[in-house]
């Protein structure tokens, strides 16, 4: 095996340090900073020094001594640089390499340049190049690279929601990739203990016949172990959960809230006096959170221990007014531990309620499901409320409907339609959606609003119209409580060109820190639950009030939060959001943007999911033509691959 390339460093100082500079590697290092370094001599990771760094305008000795600590804290990160730089490759793939790979990364690297596989944004093209870099006589056939593609097939998939796929999927990946011998890269794989195998079912025996039929092989499955023991872990815990759990109420106490309530929702709130993990359904506008709020009000005259949460601070703070009792972000609830997405609570400190209620639980990936059963201990009751109808969860996993389709957890679906006066208009179109009906709403209150448009820029232009000006003049909302959702990323209508047009009209300004002003309304594409004082969770939306060197801060609704570091670059402009990260959360008004691009990517769930984000008002900005009734009558979004409902329905036998 060779050594890395040594990079000769040019007249404008060495390259490494450069490229690890520009990248936003060096924490609390702001672009205009880092402009200023060569000025100051500073050209070279030999050159840094907290007297050096002194130098730089508008640096004091603080700022310069922790300025100079960071760049030795991120030296882990700095020694992956000079792998990649040496190889030709983009120095911000090492963004998340010390998280991903641990202290040592470049040694790891050196050793198996495929674990680079492992980072986000790295494709098998990236790792072959670092390869043929680092290591003498790399070679295609190599066992480390054939183990790594099982990985990154299984990874890729995960990004689809799948926990696991069909071996023989993954095998033609390999095939696919030139690996002559794909079974020995599968069980390279499964040795390596980041992969798991699960065997086929066993087929049902045949009367007439003298032997049990084989297993049929092409049912055989592989899962990345993480997702595959979450849901191992998820059905073990459901099975425990419902056999320890204890009456905690006598049925008939339910009279004692039940005015208000229809049959099915006093039938759900007895179902959670007795069982230890039940389901509580529905669209919009059928009472979901008053069943929920009657449920607490019941148990609080008891004195019985309650936690409620939600995966977003948005649907939390909702909870919260709706049942008047705290809630908190299911992250929370569970005391997240940071970046390292490890939870204090757990079984070893288990959570001290009775009963625990999460709602929005169509949200709800494997994992973070696992943690919340895990740390529900025997006699605990769980009631999950959730409108299966919503797009699934953004991690992997199907929960909410494989415990639904397992037929193993009691369920409460509500139908009635309450919502009439507070939410006519948006409950009855959404009730349409969810039956696979585009109906037509007469809304002479303008709480529902169709605006055709012939294209995308046509489109932009007219939500751009409706959030500045139509919707704040004709219905007195303002426009900060304005949110537009698009399905798309790009194009004119999409999230981009939509937030910069939306900025210059809101909020104009030259982007002090990383492209955000006072005043800018930014949305979360990642968890950073370690930031002082409470962090923020993935998809949670909020607005700039301050801004530092390299630091913003933000008021989110589960409170301010400063951010810096790497946790910059996990922030978006939020004036405009998809409607996957719009998903446990509503506005007042609601822009709904299906430009034409966004055609093939509409599902039922996706369209139901962006209206029922709407409280009081929404427009629909429709030029998707055809497709948008074609989504609703015919098209769902791909089912997931998952183990959990027949994990769950062997365990109940």
């Amino acid at each position: 095996m060779s050594s890395p390339p040594v990079s000769t460093p040019t007249p404008a100082g060495d390259p490494v340090f450069a490229a690890f500079c520009a990248a936003g590697l060096w924490p609390g290092l702001g672009k205009r900073t880092a402009a200023d370094l060569p000025a100051a001599g500073i050209t070279g990771p030999d050159d840094v020094s907290a007297d050096r760094l002194l130098k730089l305008p508008r640096v004091g000795r603080q700022r310069a001594e922790r300025l100079f600590s960071s760049f030795l804290a991120a030296r882990s990160t700095y020694e992956v640089v000079e792998l990649l730089v040496g190889a030709g490759l983009n120095a911000r793939l090492a963004v998340n390499s010390a998280d991903a790979l641990g202290p040592d990364a470049a040694r790891r690297l050196r050793d198996d340049p495929w674990a680079l596989l492992g980072l986000t944004g790295v494709t098998l093209a990236d790792a072959d190049r670092l390869a043929i870099a680092v290591l003498s006589g790399a070679d295609r056939q190599d066992t480390r690279r054939g183990r790594a593609i099982v990985a990154l097939t299984l990874r890729t998939a995960t990004r689809d929601g799948h926990t696991v796929l069909p071996a023989d999927l993954v095998v033609a990946a390999l095939r696919a990739e030139q690996i002559d011998d794909p079974a020995a890269a599968v069980v390279a794989a499964v040795e390596s203990g980041e992969v798991l195998e699960h065997e086929p079912p066993l087929a049902e025996p045949d009367d007439d016949a003298d032997e049990l039929p084989e297993p049929d092989p092409a049912l055989r499955t592989l899962s990345l172990a993480r997702y595959g023991m979450a849901e191992e872990a998820v059905a073990e815990n459901v099975h425990r959960l419902s056999a320890t759990s204890g009456r905690i109420a006598d049925p008939a106490s339910v009279r004692s809230v039940a005015k208000g309530l229809d049959p099915a929702q006093q039938a759900a709130v007895a179902q959670v006096l007795g069982a230890g993990i039940s389901l509580l359904t529905g669209g919009p506008g059928t009472g979901k959170s008053r069943t929920v709020a009657s449920l607490v009000k019941l148990l609080q005259a008891k004195g019985t221990e309650v936690a409620l949460a939600a995966p977003t601070g948005r649907a939390a703070k909702r909870l919260e007014e709706l049942t008047d009792h705290p809630a908190v972000t299911v992250h929370r609830l569970l005391g997240a531990q940071g970046m390292t997405g490890g939870f204090a609570r757990n079984e070893e400190w288990p959570l001290d309620a009775d009963v625990v209620v999460v709602d929005e639980a169509s949200m709800l990936d494997v994992e973070l499901t696992a943690a919340l059963l895990e740390a529900c201990p025997d006699g605990t009751h769980l009631l999950l409320v959730g409108d299966p109808a919503q797009l699934p969860s953004i991690g992997p996993g199907h929960v909410l409907g494989d415990l639904i389709d397992s037929g193993v957890v009691p369920v409460t679906e509500l139908t009635t339609l309450h919502r009439q006066a507070e939410g006519g208009a948006i409950a009855r179109l959404a009730t349409g959606v969810r039956g696979g009906e585009l109906v037509h709403v007469d809304s002479p209150d303008r709480e529902v609003v169709i605006v055709p448009a012939t294209g995308s820029a046509e489109a932009a232009k007219r939500v751009v119209q409706l959030v500045t000006d139509s919707i704040p003049r004709a219905l007195g909302i303002d426009p900060s409580t304005v949110q537009v959702v698009t399905p798309v990323h790009r194009g004119p209508a999409g999230t981009i060109e939509l937030n910069k047009a939306l900025k210059a009209q809101l909020n104009p300004g030259e982007g002090t820190v990383f492209g955000f002003d006072v005043g800018d309304r930014v949305v979360a594409t990642a968890n950073h639950l370690d930031l002082e004082p409470i962090g923020f969770a993935n998809g949670e939306v909020g607005v700039v009030t301050g801004t530092g060197e390299g630091s913003l801060d933000i008021a989110f609704a589960s409170g301010p939060v400063k951010v810096n570091g790497k946790a910059l670059s996990d922030l978006r402009h939020g004036w405009a959001i998809t409607v996957h990260r719009a998903q446990g959360s509503e506005w007042p008004g609601v822009v709904v943007v299906l430009p034409p691009e966004a055609g093939g990517m509409l599902s039922r769930p996706l369209v139901y999911t962006a209206l029922t984000r709407a409280q009081q008002h929404l427009s629909i900005v429709h030029a998707s033509g055809a497709a948008l009734a074609r989504a609703v009558r015919e098209v769902d979004v791909r089912p997931r691959r998952t183990r959990l409902a027949t994990l769950l329905a062997d365990l109940a036998e």
